[in-house]
């Protein structure tokens, strides 16, 4: 092989390792998996507010909320999709993650300290909840100040939440058990209530709260 083509053949060797690194460490994943969050900043989110992110920072590998500001979206918008995340709160934190967030309003995962009062005694509004649709069942939830690991599934109709491996939520939106809950929630004027895509929505609303590990798989 002569000079000139040897040249040429590393050349196309090395464009595999080239191209792999002009691709967005948000557009990464295995099997289809997009990272939401490279571990060390706040690329691929924005408020959802303001032009500028306030109160939200990363520490320690982590998406940290330090104080009343904005919430924080993602970028990109989704509608089918399964969401993996860990999560933490401090005492007497009261959060959440949405998803199908459009018009100002979305499904939530809800995220708090159980035991802080929150909840205001709603078993459809306490960790994992399908806030205002629908209460956990079977749940194992960790000690507050420790990380559990969370699940959404969006697929058409169905949603699951997931906690700590267990599936604790299971719904159908074009049932008469949605219908039901829709209807004597805060919700129940809302045409297209979690059917439309849209970002996924980390709430500021009080106390700290944790976020590290995002990752989504779009099912469309």
């Amino acid at each position: 092989m002569t000079s000139k083509n040897s040249l040429a053949f590393r050349a196309l060797l090395l464009l595999p390792a080239i191209a792999l690194a002009l691709v967005s460490p948000l557009a990464r994943g295995e099997e289809g998996w997009i990272s939401l969050f490279d571990g060390k900043t706040l690329k691929g989110w924005t408020a959802d507010k303001t032009d500028t992110i306030e109160n939200w920072e990363v520490q320690d590998g982590c998406i940290h909320w330090t104080g009343k500001g904005a919430n924080l979206n993602s970028t990109q918008d989704f509608l089918n999709f399964e969401l993996e995340f860990e999560w933490k709160v401090a005492p007497g934190t009261n959060s959440g993650l949405k998803y199908r967030y459009s018009g100002g309003i979305g499904p939530e995962y809800q995220i708090l300290d159980d035991e802080g009062g929150h909840a205001g005694g709603k078993e459809k509004g306490v960790t994992a909840s399908l806030y205002e649709i629908k209460a956990p069942t079977g749940k194992v939830l960790k000690p507050v100040g420790e990380f559990n690991q969370s699940r959404v599934v969006a697929r058409g109709n169905h949603l699951e939440h997931w906690l700590n491996g267990v599936k604790v939520v299971e719904i159908d939106i074009d049932t008469p058990e949605w219908a039901e809950a829709k209807a004597g929630s805060k919700f129940k004027d809302k045409e297209g209530f979690a059917t439309k895509p849209g970002p996924i929505h980390l709430q500021d609303h009080g106390g700290e709260v944790w976020f590290r590990n995002l990752r989504i798989k779009p099912l469309d």
